[in-house]
Order: C-alpha cells, then structure tokens, then sequence
C-alpha cells in the first residue's frame, strides 16, 4: 500500500505480496525531459514515452514474479512454511548485503539503524511482514492458494478501511459502496468456507498494517536499505529456527539433495529481484497505473491454484470472489475518475498561473 495518508482514496494506494518494502523508494515517477527540449515538445515526447514503457516492464515484471511465487513455494516442499520462511529472511540477509556492498550504501545502511525514528517501525514492519510471509506460504504449502490470492483482492478494501478508522479519512460514495461490497464478498465466502477466512483477512490486514507502518518511514529510506533493516531484525530469530529445525531433524535444506539447496538457496535472490523491479518501475510510472498493476499478482495466483494446484472452486466461492471483484472494479472506477479530475484541475491551475 502506498501513500495511505493522502486524501485521494484507494487510487493511490499500492497492495502487493512483499511489495511495500519498496514503497518508499518511488514517491513519484521521475521522467525527465531530454536535453535540448528547447526544440520542442518533440524532444521529451521519446524519453518520456521510453521510461513508461521500461516502467510498465518492470511492473509486469515484479507483479508477474510475485504472482508466480506459488510455484516456487510447491518445488520446495516437503520444506515447512517455517523452513522456507527463515531461510527467506536468511538468505535475503545475505543477498541485501551484498547489494550493499556492490552499491557501496553501507553508510546508509548504517545511518538507518542508527536513526531510531526509522529503525523502530522498520523493526514493527518486519514483525508485520513475518506475519504476511508465513501465513501466505503456509496457505499455498497446505491447499489454499485460492485463499491466498483473495487475500491480497481485498486487500485494497483493508486500505480503505484504515484510511477511515485510523486516518480519519472520509470516504467517496463509491469507496463506501465497494466496502459494503467487500463485507458481504466476506458473508459469502464465510458461508462457503464454513469459517471465517482466516488465511485471507490475516494477509490482507498483516499487509495492509504493513503498509501503515512503512508510510510512516516515508522518504527517509530506499528500497534495498529498508529490506536490508527488516531482515537484520528477523534474522536472529530465522537463524535460531533454522538450527532448531535442523538439530531435531525437521530441516531439508541439506538432506534433499543439491538441487533442494540450492533452491532455497536462491529465496534471497527471488525475494529481491522483484523488489527491485518494483522500485524501478514506482520510480517511472504514475500511481494510477500502478494502482492497476498490482492485480497481475493475485490473479495469476488465483490462475495458478486453479490450474496447477487443482484446488476446488464452489459455486458459492465463485459468487463470493466475483462479488469480491465487484468492488475492485468500483474502486478502479473511483480511482480513474478522481485521478481524471485532479489531472484537470491541475491543468486549470497551471492554465491559471500561466494567465496570471
């Protein structure tokens, strides 16, 4: 989620699995005019034009690799969802450090974990994504997929949500509409399940008090620096797991082969490329387009748990997740209209100053 705190509503919001550790690294698109754009606005038309698409890339790119993260999660098992959750962290640790070191950024770093206005809710961030990681692996390693990808659906409902009871925020007919909306989605699902959804609304809430905290942070940390905080907080405690596990047996990290370990291995990398895509593509494009990005992660895990996993889709879970897309598209709706009538406004106000 991002920029929670504006006034605009969900339309500037941003929900995607691990996505928000790179939200404060894009507050906004920094398209630059070529030189020599004193010839016209023929000179800035092809680089502006370059750097949307390279950031449309990048976001298919991060929201594709999120979305696909299930089938990496399946070639692991047997490995627990603790197993595969500390050696994430772990393994992440590692990778940022290098990143680090190859961007020589350890004064940042540093500068971070020293600052006690940053470090404190990257310390609550990372106890919040642990939360969102293990809960999102275990659903996909335990035959809930489908529950996993509604998670991060109603996600953007949960933004509205705290922008009214935390924020104080007041709400547009439509948003109110799409929440009332996403409540029923929730009854229906409910009656489906024959319990409340609980893989789903922990993602959705653990990630959506994620993206609170992270705001809060703000501009006063990048994208690799606040990874690299949040995992040296976890890693004690995923460093501890790994030696418990592997001292009672549980461990597969050096008992399935070369293969299995390496794939583990690689968690680090896997979590942070897209990260890093997603910073890149934040850092080029608006947050409308963003905003409508951010579906490519939970309907390819919605497609992927149907069509690889094989899970069973219910006629009444059906209802419930297209009552659920209902209110996405009440919100994509309100949020294209209200970036339509700010982009005119501004216009008028330019237009104005121009005048004056």
């Amino acid at each position: 989620m991002r920029n929670i705190a504006r006034r605009h509503g969900v339309g500037d919001n941003v929900s995607t699995p691990d996505q928000i550790i790179s939200s404060s690294s894009s507050n906004q698109p920094t398209t630059a005019p070529a030189r020599g754009g004193g010839q016209g606005t023929g000179g800035s038309a092809k680089p502006v034009r370059s750097e949307s698409t390279a950031g449309i890339l990048f976001g298919i790119g991060a929201y594709g690799l999120w979305g696909l993260l299930p089938l990496y999660f399946f070639v692991l098992m047997p490995a627990s969802a603790i197993e595969i959750v500390a050696n994430r962290i772990v393994w992440s640790l590692l990778f940022c450090a290098l990143l680090i070191t190859i961007t020589r950024a350890w004064k940042t770093f540093w500068t971070a974990v020293k600052d006690r206005s940053v470090f404190g809710p990257l310390a609550l961030a990372a106890g919040l994504i642990a939360i969102n990681w293990l809960t999102y692996t275990f659903g996909v390693t335990t035959g809930h997929a489908v529950e996993t990808s509604l998670g991060y659906f109603i996600n953007p409902l949960v933004s509205v949500l705290l922008g009214v009871f935390v924020l104080k925020e007041k709400l547009r007919p439509l948003q109110w509409a799409a929440v009332g909306i996403g409540f029923v989605a929730v009854g229906v699902l409910t009656f489906s399940y024959g319990q409340l959804p609980w893989i789903a609304l922990i993602l959705a809430f653990s990630f959506g008090l994620y993206g609170f905290v992270k705001k809060r942070v703000g501009p006063k940390v990048d994208a690799l620096t606040s990874l690299s905080v949040e995992t040296v907080v976890l890693a004690p405690l995923a460093g501890i797991t790994m030696v418990v596990l592997g001292v009672t047996g549980a461990q597969t990290l050096t008992t399935l082969g070369a293969g299995h370990f390496w794939l583990l291995v690689a968690s680090g990398v896997i979590t942070a490329v897209p990260l890093l895509f997603f910073g890149a593509s934040a850092r080029r494009l608006p947050m409308t387009t963003i905003g409508l990005l951010q579906y490519f992660a939970p309907v390819l895990q919605f497609i992927v748990a149907l069509t690889v996993f094989n899970e069973t889709m219910t006629t009444a879970r059906w209802i419930g997740f297209c009552v659920v897309w209902l209110a996405l598209i009440l919100l994509t709706i309100d949020m294209l209209r209200t970036t339509r009538k700010n982009s005119v406004l501004k216009k008028k106000a330019r237009l104005a100053a121009a005048g004056a």
